[in-house]
């Protein structure tokens, strides 16, 4: 099995468990953030320096936040628990509950493969975030892991959660967050046994946070002449989940260019390889695979792919994104690398019309000329592509559950 062992959490003590964690940085507006890096002892004051500073000295800001964690930790506003497991669970405003565990994967089992990708990566993202990891030594969001689904660690779990959760509180969101932490050795021992059965993990949502832990990793190996393995920067913040614990959503395009082409151009050349149908005005959510979801010009459209281009042995080619960049990026507006390409926005869903809305919103204020909605992947799909050692281009899977940051929080030193 892919290592998975106990740390010593960080989290705030029980006075800041309702001001220090904080949603995704990417969920705010840069207006957003100055505002919360206002407000006392939140993890966006702490990480001021590099998120609202407009100094260019970016070494002295990375600094100077390992400072403020430092300090918030001497305070004792911050408090670091023995080793131990945490099992956390969210229970959604609908009543929809996600639940794993909390503890260390290996950078070594990234590279070996035991912890398996389906997404590839933006290089300078990646290297962006491994210097801030350098510098900070902090990781406040976990990796999202996933793994089929297994009696025993449910079992497991569910005998835990008849214990006294050392967090329980509610976020602004609404959505209820119950920690209990899994010091006790038997217990941990327990823990290691049930999970002995788990083959690998699949990375469901994180990426670039892996990628770049890894990329750090190998930075500090080079430099550490007595490196060992067991170094904290080896390791990486996680959250394992079953299959039954994520939800997948969808990740939807919208295009800036056209290329050049008028609308009934782009339309005209689309019939080599769709079979279209206009939709009318209202937001057309697809309704399987193969269907894509196009708004281009005020109307909706479904584009269905061919049946003799469809490719049954592939599971690359049969991936509505993978489509998508084929045979409309790609051979129609001539993007060659669509990984990176400046030409493309992405717009998250959640498996409903809310995202095309969204997509659609877009287009009908000039950040985009065409949006192209598409149906989620499956578990099934995302766990063949990553066994297979494939890629899928960024951004093709929005995973559920989201997690808070520095709710627990890992520090590598």
């Amino acid at each position: 099995m892919p290592i998975f062992k106990p740390f010593r959490g960080i989290r705030p003590n029980d006075d800041y468990i309702d001001c220090f964690p904080t949603h995704p940085l990417d969920y705010f507006s840069q207006e957003e953030i100055n505002k919360k890096s206002q407000l006392d002892d939140s993890y966006i004051q702490m990480i001021k320096p590099y998120a609202v500073s407009k100094s260019k000295d970016i070494d002295r800001n990375l600094r100077k936040i390992r400072t403020n964690y430092e300090e918030l930790l001497e305070d004792k506003k911050l408090i670091q628990d023995a080793s131990s497991f945490y099992l956390y669970v969210q229970i959604m405003p609908d009543k929809k509950v996600f639940r794993g565990l909390l503890g260390l994967s290996s950078v070594e089992d990234f590279w070996a493969g035991k912890i398996k990708k389906h997404e590839s990566t933006i290089p300078q993202k990646k290297e962006k975030l491994a210097h801030y990891l350098e510098k900070v030594n902090l990781q406040a969001e976990p990796v999202l892991l996933t793994y089929p689904s297994n009696s025993k660690i449910e079992l497991f779990m569910n005998l835990e959660e008849k214990n006294v959760p050392v967090i329980n509180v509610t976020d602004s969101r609404g959505i209820r967050h119950k920690i209990w932490r899994i010091d006790n050795r038997l217990k941990i021992q327990q823990m290691k046994e049930v999970l002995d059965s788990v083959d690998s993990f699949y990375i469901a949502d994180g990426h670039h946070r892996i990628g770049s832990t890894a990329i750090n990793a190998n930075h500090l190996k080079e430099k550490n002449k007595k490196h060992n393995g067991n170094e904290g920067y080896n390791f990486v913040f996680s959250f394992i989940v079953s299959n039954q614990s994520i939800k997948i959503h969808d990740y939807n395009r919208i295009l800036k260019t056209l290329n050049g082409l008028k609308p009934e151009q782009f339309l005209k050349k689309l019939e080599k390889s769709f079979l279209i149908q206009e939709k009318g005005e209202q937001p057309y959510f697809p309704s399987k695979k193969f269907h894509i979801s196009m708004y281009l010009n005020g109307k909706f459209y479904s584009l269905h792919l061919k049946h003799n281009l469809r490719n049954e042995k592939n599971h690359y080619d049969n991936l509505d994104h993978c489509i998508l960049d084929k045979y409309i990026f790609q051979d129609i507006l001539q993007i060659e690398n669509t990984d990176s390409s400046d030409e493309i926005d992405y717009v998250k869903g959640n498996s409903s019309t809310e995202g095309i809305v969204r997509l659609k919103e877009k287009v009908d204020t000039g950040e985009g000329v065409v949006g192209f909605g598409i149906y989620p992947i499956s578990f099934n799909d995302m766990i063949k592509i990553s066994d297979e050692k494939l890629s899928m281009p960024p951004k093709c899977t929005y995973i559920e559950p989201k997690l808070v940051t520095a709710l627990i929080m890992y520090d590598m030193k």
